[in-house]
Formats: structure tokens, sequence, C-alpha cells
């Protein structure tokens, strides 16, 4: 075939990849473009593993970013709630009951006379002490739970499954009134053990579902032909990819576990007095919410504004972590 001259002296030379043409200079100069990696590959062509790929997408995902700041600010003033409010939160006085702001009590006074801002903020380290430990207590036995039945299956996925539906049908918020009313302790700990008692199913049925897919995966029956005993091939090549659906799970369970705690403090079978909580001042600030409505807005605000954060986080990780949403 002739080949097509232009006036520039480049000519077009067809190439025997079906059509497919390299654009050759008057000097005999081929010019290449460079190879490019697929989609999805890192630095120098390489694939991006899945958690690589995860945090490169969370990265420049602003929802991510403003819901991780908001958390950290939360952590730290649960650390350490004397950087911002270094008040007692237990110091009271009824004479300047349910009075409003004044220079140094930017929240105002609450029914005993307490400081509104000082409580808000050491009410953080429960809120998030008890959402991030029954967190942790939770996607830990349910993982465990979950991956032992799914993986082994027969009797004990059986047990397992039928065990999950007697918890279902309790109902949360009346377990704890039944649960709560009989301890008498003012600690995060019973409330911790009651939604660890309640909240493993959910997680135990995801990592079951999810363990049982990803074993049936040619890689997994690569390892299972070459020898690998159930330990090796459940800890190496089954739980590491079937985690990221309970990661997703309880990173937006985070969020529910806070309110809940709330909920069971306003009910008053959750925290008591003299332990500081959103809860407890939800709860006392509620006869006053027409007289001194600060009483209230600023625990309900604080409370909502991390559950809201907890709950962006969760939708951030689940976007980042499930490829069909890509």
């Amino acid at each position: 075939m002739p080949e097509a001259q232009y006036d520039d002296g480049a000519a077009i030379a067809p190439t025997g990849g079906g059509g497919a043409m390299d654009l050759a200079t008057a000097e005999g100069e081929t010019l290449e473009q460079a190879p490019a990696g697929p989609p999805g590959s890192g630095p120098g062509g390489r694939p991006r593993s899945l958690w690589s790929d995860a945090w490169h997408d969370l990265g420049r995902n602003p929802v991510f970013v403003v819901a991780a700041l908001v958390i950290l600010f939360l952590v730290l003033i649960s650390i350490w709630p004397q950087l911002i409010a270094p008040g007692n939160p237990l110091d009271c006085d009824l004479a300047r009951a349910q009075q409003g702001s004044r220079p140094g009590h930017p929240f105002g006074f609450d029914g005993q006379g307490c400081d509104v801002y000082t409580r808000t903020v050491h009410g953080a380290r429960t809120s998030v002490t008890v959402g991030v430990c029954a967190t942790l207590g939770v996607a830990l036995l349910g993982s465990v739970l979950g991956g032992f039945a799914g993986f082994f299956g027969g009797v004990s996925d059986a047990l397992l499954s039928r065990l999950t539906d007697v918890f279902f049908a309790i109902p949360v918020v009346l377990g704890g009134l039944v649960l709560l009313s009989v301890v008498t302790s003012d600690t995060v700990w019973p409330v911790i053990g009651f939604m660890l008692l309640l909240g493993w199913p959910q997680v135990s049925r995801i990592a079951r579902g999810s363990v049982i897919t990803v074993k049936q995966n040619d890689y997994v029956q690569a390892a299972r032909a070459l020898g690998a005993s159930p330990a090796r091939l459940l800890l190496k090549h089954v739980m590491p990819n079937a985690v990221a659906p309970v990661i997703v799970v309880a990173t937006i369970a985070l969020g529910t576990y806070i309110s809940l705690e709330a909920t069971l403090s306003y009910l008053g079978v959750g925290l008591r007095p003299p332990a500081v909580s959103w809860g407890i001042d939800i709860s006392a600030a509620s006869p006053y919410v027409r007289n001194a409505p600060h009483m209230l807005l600023w625990p309900a605000g604080a409370l909502a504004v991390t559950v809201l954060a907890f709950i962006m986080l969760g939708d951030a990780v689940r976007d980042a972590l499930d490829p069909k949403l890509r």
C-alpha cells in the first residue's frame, strides 16, 4: 500500500496491527508514546492494592477529610479536655442555675448551676470511649465467630445462625432497660458490655457471608491444593480479603453506639450522676427547655455533630472499599 505523503515531509505508514499507525518523520525517526499503566496503578505502573487504592480515594474525598478532622478534634478533647475547658464539670453553684452566657461561661449554666461549656467538653470523653471500645469489641468478637462459622461450616455454622436469630429478636432499647436496670455502677463498662452482647450478631453475620464468598476464590483453592493448613488459609488468605465489609459496618455502627449510650443515659439506665455524659445533661435539661433552652442546645448539638461525623466517615470508607461504587 503506498504511503500517504504530506507537505511537511511526514508520512503515515500502516503497520500490521489491525489498522494501528505510527507517526514517522522525514528523517526516519519514530515518535513512540510511552505505555500508560492500567487504571488504578501506582507509580511505575504497578497496580495498587485494595487498601492503598482505598486510602488514595479517601484522601481525595472532602467528606472523609471533614469527618476525620472533626473526629480527630473529638478524640483530642476526650484525652485532654483541660486544653479547652480547664474548669471542673462538677463545680456547681445553685445561685447561678439556668443563667445564660456570661464572660468565661459562653454556654451558660444548667439547672444545678454547673457550667454547660465545661460539661459539654468533658462529656465527649464518655461518648468517644463508649463508641470506640464497643465498636472494637463487637468487631473483634463478631469477626472471630462469623469467620470460623463461615470457613468451617457444618454444625458450628448452623448453631451460630440460630444464635444470631435469637439475639436479633431482642429489641435493643428494651434489652438495655432490662439488663442495665439491675446494674448500679456509674462507669461506662456495663454499657459497653451490653452493646457488646447485643451488637456482635450483626457483625458476625456480615463476616460469615464475606468469608463464604472469599473462600471460594481461585487463590484460596490453589493454596489449599498446595497443602496450606486451615489456620493458614483462614489467617493469611481469607480473613485479610474478607475484613473490608466488617470495617465498613463497624465504622458506621460507632456513631450508633454513641447515640445508644446517650439514649440509655437519658432513660436513666446508662450512666448515672456524678458521671458526665451528654445523655445525662440532655435528660436534666428536658424539663427546662422552655425557660433555658441553652441547657439542651449545646449537649444535644455536640451529640448530633459527633454521630454525624462518624456516619459520614463510615459512608466514605464504604465508598472507598466497595469496588462496585467506583
